[in-house]
């Protein structure tokens, strides 16, 4: 249509119903003929109030607007509902006001909610038959079944019941198995799920815009996004110019994608909103929403996977190593029982000793690897990740709760995580008049100071103000959405009595002006104004940002009356000396200017790409914004530099405010250097003078900083402290510098990295660096790096650093994508929490490891002595199982849950690769296993003796049955005085015992049977007789030649019930002493804070009791006398005293100086 056709067809349009073709089809008369851009901004943008319903906007019909892979059939399906507009006038949509409410409980219940189908979970009784396959599990239920075979053939009655009752240890122990993994799986996925219900997006609804849950939206949605959001549902573009979405999510194409209304509309749950180009949001209506949407689709396959963390890891490494050496001492102890088959059973049943055999040497095996090392890492980071949510810590990578714990530096923002981010402002420069603070508070602004300013204000900003929550309640103060900068601007407005949103609805058109948000490097966000009704002048060019930026490029001021003024040199500086004023202050100041434009032939042809905003403008305001520094902010800095963290304050804030920030908070430390842009380029001539300098300099400017080389630059972070000015590459340069992650490792990265540089001769000059250099000047690593951030643009700087730190208020969904932890509160001294119970997790598992490997060193080497020295193992596989599950999951869930104290913050932090045992642990761990191990060897050796020979040695059969008692055989061959005389009284010929001959045959008749047993030791409780005058010759044969296997109910198994008794009360007290895993004797200390030690406690206590009262004959243990028991507990109680005095030994007292890496503050 041309443009002489536009007033007789609204006229037509009006009289005859005609379709409302909207202004990209009907141009106004007032501009020239829109170009492609124009109609970019335009089409769809008709705001008609809708009569029509989403009856007849069937699932399917979307589905067609949403094919994936399929933008040009699904725009093809666009048009031919009528675009846009067809689409809105369907659903009964109104694009500007968005969704009613009673259209939105419509919508829900008919396409259902935006929420995403999940993978199901294994299930336990998945992961109970996957955790079978474990080797060593399997092998011990194989050796299990050949003793239940076996044991059932020799003795029907009893002799399967160490067979089954080690099956049962096995599933009990594959039964915790499973139950971790299930902890470990459903934890990972409470991660994701608190990580979503923190998620809010921009709707709008009955006029209104609103936060919301992304789950809370429906079909029909008018969604608000801006640079850095993330899409939360699939939508079609109706407002937005310039707009680029990443898909790399979705569909893998890692470069941006543009945005526009005639080729690619659709918005795809799951990315990401780059850029908004020249509009302060990209507008879009849902169409498609969880299940329905293409995320949707392919979500419910995909599953993520709990990824190891580096401790983990570490762990893992340590469990292998143990691994092989429990490998080793079973084998030994595998060959020593093999020798006992003939040293000591002269080779009787020799398969069924075989067995025996292998069953002890699986079970060392499955005792020695410490499978609970790494579950104990997840329990204690399933622990404090809870425990840290709900302390500001949104944990998104496991890893990062460990590895904050040794953090040695953390380059914070100042705003919103030093300050309240509740930023008003107090004074300024308004109109050629500067107002200061006390008069601030009662002034009537004039209509001039209104002007411009209150233009700019609402219209050069994307922030608006909400006063209700989600639940309609109303907030004693508006909730800035947004920029909290902009939002002190527009409550000035409202204080003025302004409204804002008027302002813009009235000057501003998103199908006709430019929008340009806050640019970091040119310090500024812009607008433009095509079709001002005002003046003579009908381009109006509205421009904030840095102040001293921004007064560099004025060249006249507006004075009281409104009237331009030329900018001379001493207004310059007076304007200059006002912004110091306020930056000693510590007031964050803006600066507010216009220029003006005849018309849009007036302006430069290239304004909508590039805005005409960097010269000859207009000066109208200078604002003094104060953001007070939050209440706990000084206390939490002063405890991590306590703890020997670094903090840098990272800021855009010019360096005066800069400094006077990082003073009051306590980040300053020490009266540093000052290195500006103006004194750098004056010592720059003189590299030895600024080299002497840098070592010093406490604050420095970004643009500084940037031009250093690698070794300035290191000179520089031995000390500094505050970077002002500073842009996200600023922050990233010293981030990677700091720790070495994404510097170039070859030449072809340095060049790309540095496109037209000489690799040879200029590697040394330009930051990063380059690996091999860093590396040579770093011989203990790099530091341990935490960086906050809330931008998009943060983004690489938080992916550089060791742990990325996003702010959950004020942060992009770009920011929180690269992060590792959310601080949901955007407060520091969230962050400083992280620190502590990151040194919590870190500390946990070195008492857990502490603990374990003392049980492991004692009770190999006791089986393994135990067997050497001919007794029956003195821990039997049922046991060591048992002992297995104390150590393991008891051992992880007590230790591995302890809370975290402030003492964790008063040393420095670990190296990276320092050792997980140090040579405190050592002395523990020896300590403590050698007076277990010579605690339980005298048991062993001399517990009979000690108990008033109330027992025998070892397990030994009560009553012996003869299987052969009228069998031939020589008893004089026993080689028992006792035996002979008893035999001689039974016809031997000859009194002479030494000269007799005693072979005898059943045909001579003078020989003797088997029978003759009982005359020696009786037919009833003959067990100790055979244990004194039988077993102790390993060469008769006479046990295979004349004896039943014992019946295991003709055992006693007392000795070694006292041993195993002793042996586990040795590991309850010691569980005390691994509390401590330094010198500190206090092994009580916050005991009653720690609720689950004290219930693994009592728990292990009576599972003890349980299992050596009721245990018998599967278990090997008997019912002991009560006095008995009280030996056993205070055998195990002298743990403690042991424990005291090697914390008093002065061997191995103090932990290695070079296991730390840390920072004492400058002073």
């Amino acid at each position: 249509l041309s443009t002489a056709f536009r007033l007789p067809y609204l006229f037509l349009e009006k009289l005859f119903f005609l379709p409302n073709l909207g202004p990209s089809v009907l141009p106004s008369l007032m501009e020239p003929e829109p170009s492609k851009q124009d109609n970019e901004r335009s089409v769809g943008m008709a705001q008609v109030i809708p009569s029509g319903t989403n009856m007849d906007l069937t699932q399917d019909i979307l589905d067609s607007l949403n094919v994936a892979q399929a933008s040009e059939d699904n725009k093809k399906n666009l048009d031919d509902l009528g675009g846009t507009d067809g689409l809105a006038s369907r659903m009964g949509l109104n694009l500007k006001t968005g969704l009613t409410d009673s259209q939105v409980e419509a919508s829900r219940e008919r396409y259902g909610a935006n929420i995403f189908p999940e993978k199901p979970m294994k299930s336990f009784l998945t992961l109970f038959v996957e955790s079978f396959n474990d080797t060593t599990l399997i092998i011990l239920i194989i050796a299990a079944f050949v003793s239940l075979i076996v044991g059932s053939y020799e003795d029907p009655d009893k002799g399967w019941i160490e067979g089954l009752a080690i099956l049962i240890a096995v599933l009990l122990v594959s039964t915790v198995t499973a139950t971790n993994d299930y902890q470990k799986e459903k934890q990972f996925r409470d991660l994701e799920k608190n990580s979503e219900a923190l998620d809010r997006c921009t709707v709008i609804r009955n006029g209104e815009t609103l936060r919301v849950n992304p789950d809370l939206l429906v079909v029909g949605d008018v969604v608000s996004l801006k640079s850095g959001d993330g899409i939360p549902a699939d939508g079609i573009l109706f407002e937005g110019s310039g707009v680029k979405c990443n898909e790399s999510a979705l569909t893998g194409e890692p470069d941006d994608l543009k945005k526009d209304f005639f080729k690619d509309p659709f918005f795809l749950s799951s990315c990401v909103v780059t850029d908004t180009g020249t509009s302060g949001d990209a507008k879009v209506v849902c169409v498609g929403i969880g299940k329905d949407s293409q995320w949707g689709k392919i979500k419910a396959n995909l599953t993520s996977e709990a990824a190891n963390t580096p401790l983990q890891d570490k762990l893992e490494d340590m469990v292998e190593l143990i691994g092989k050496g429990g490998g080793g001492a079973a084998l030994l102890t595998f060959c020593a029982l093999i020798a006992m088959i003939w040293l000591k059973y002269d080779g009787e049943d020799p398969w069924t000793h075989v067995i025996e055999a292998f069953i002890i040497a699986v079970t060392i095996i499955v005792v020695a690897i410490p499978e609970g090392l790494p579950l104990a890492v997840t329990i204690s980071l399933s622990y404090s990740s809870k425990q840290m949510l709900s302390e500001g810590n949104l944990i998104r990578q496991l890893q990062a709760c460990e590895t904050m714990g040794n953090a040695t530096n953390i380059c914070t923002d100042k705003t919103g995580t030093l300050t309240e981010n509740r930023m008003t402002i107090v004074e300024g420069f308004f109109a050629g008049k500067a107002i200061d603070q006390d008069a601030f508070e009662t002034v009537t602004p004039s209509e001039v100071m209104k002007a411009d300013f209150a233009l700019n204000c609402a219209v050069n900003s994307n922030v608006f103000l909400q006063d209700k929550d989600e639940n309609g309640k109303a907030y004693d103060r508006a909730k800035v959405v947004g920029s909290a900068t902009e939002g002190a601007m527009v409550l000035l407005l409202r204080k003025w009595g302004i409204n804002y949103q008027a302002s813009r609805d009235t000057y501003f058109s998103t199908s006709r002006d430019m929008q340009f948000p806050f640019n970091s490097t040119k310090k500024r966000s812009t607008v433009i104004l095509c079709d001002y009704p005002s003046g003579d002048s009908k381009v109006k060019l509205l421009c904030k940002g840095a102040s001293e930026v921004i007064l560099a490029d004025c060249t006249h001021f507006a004075d009281e009356s409104g009237a331009k003024q030329p900018m001379t040199e001493a207004k310059r500086k007076e304007f200059l000396d006002l912004i110091d004023q306020m930056a000693g202050r510590a007031l964050r100041t803006l600066a507010i200017a216009h220029k003006d434009y005849k018309d849009l032939n007036a302006i430069p042809a290239n304004y909508r790409t590039d805005p005409p905003d960097s010269s000859d403008l207009i000066l109208d305001a200078i604002v003094g914004i104060i953001d007070p520094l939050r209440s706990d902010v000084k206390d939490a800095v002063k405890t991590a530099q306590g703890a020997g963290v670094m903090v840098r304050m990272v800021t855009g804030d010019n360096i005066i405010t800069a400094r006077a920030i990082a003073q009051q908070c306590g980040i300053l430390t020490g009266t540093g250097e000052t290195l500006t842009k103006e004194m750098y380029e004056q010592l720059k001539a003189d590299p030895a003078k600024l080299n002497a300098m840098l070592p010093n300099v406490a604050c420095i400017e970004g643009p500084v900083y940037r031009n250093l080389t690698p070794a300035q630059a290191d000179l520089v972070l031995e000390r500094v402290q505050v970077m002002a000015r500073s842009s996200p590459d600023d922050k990233y340069l010293m981030v990677t510098r700091l720790n070495g992650h994404g510097l170039p490792a070859n030449q072809k990265e340095w060049e790309t990295l540095h496109p037209g540089r000489n690799y040879e001769s200029e590697k040394d000059l330009f930051l990063p660096g380059y690996k091999d250099e860093w590396k040579a000047s770093r011989p203990n690593g790099g530091q341990v790096v935490g960086v906050t951030g809330d931008g998009t643009n943060d983004a690489p700087a938080l992916k550089a650093s060791d742990v990325g730190l996003s702010m959950g208020i004020t942060g992009t969904k770009v920011a929180q994508n690269a992060s590792d932890v959310v601080i949901t509160d955007d407060k520091f001294s969230s962050i400083v929490r992280a620190i502590l119970w990151g040194r919590s997790v870190y500390d946990n598992i070195r008492r857990f490891l502490q603990f374990q490997l003392t049980v492991n060193v004692v009770a190999l080497a006791l089986v393994f002595i135990g067997s050497v020295a001919g007794f029956p193992p003195p821990l039997n596989a049922v046991m060591m199982l048992w002992v297995n599950l104390i150590m393991d999951t008891m051992g992880a869930l007590a230790l591995g849950t302890e809370k975290p104290t402030a003492a964790l913050l008063l040393r420095q932090p670990y190296l990276r690769d320092s050792a997980l045992v140090s040579k405190p642990m050592w002395r523990n761990i020896l300590f403590q296993s050698a007076y277990q191990l010579i605690l339980l060897l005298v048991l062993l050796f001399e517990g009979t003796a000690m108990f008033g020979d109330k027992f025998l040695r070892g397990d030994y059969c009560m009553n012996w049955k003869l299987s052969n008692g009228d069998k031939s055989y020589d008893l004089t061959a026993i080689g028992s005085l006792e035996v002979k005389e008893q035999y001689n009284g039974v016809g031997v010929i000859g009194s002479d015992l030494s000269a007799q001959s005693y072979y005898t045959t059943t045909e001579t008749g003078d020989g003797t049977t088997c029978g003759d047993f009982y005359r020696v030791c009786g037919s009833d409780n003959n067990g100790e007789c055979y244990q004194d005058n039988f077993a102790s010759n390993y060469d008769t044969g006479f046990k295979s030649a004349c004896l039943d296997n014992c019946a295991k109910t003709d055992y006693d198994y007392t000795h070694f019930t006292i041993i195993f008794n002793a042996f586990v009360w040795c590991q309850i007290f010691n569980e005390f002493n691994a509390r401590q895993i330094k010198n500190d004797p206090n092994i009580l200390s916050g005991i009653m804070q720690s609720k689950m030690f004290l219930l693994v406690i009592i728990v292990t206590v009576l599972f003890q009791i349980f299992v050596v009262e009721l245990g018998g004959d599967w278990v090997r243990t008997t019912h002991i006398e009560f006095n008995y028991w009280a030996w056993s507990v205070l055998f195990g109680a002298g743990s403690i005293p042991v424990g005291l005095l090697m914390r008093l030994c002065p061997i191995w007292n103090e932990e290695d100086e070079e296991s730390f890496f840390g920072y004492v503050m400058p002073s």
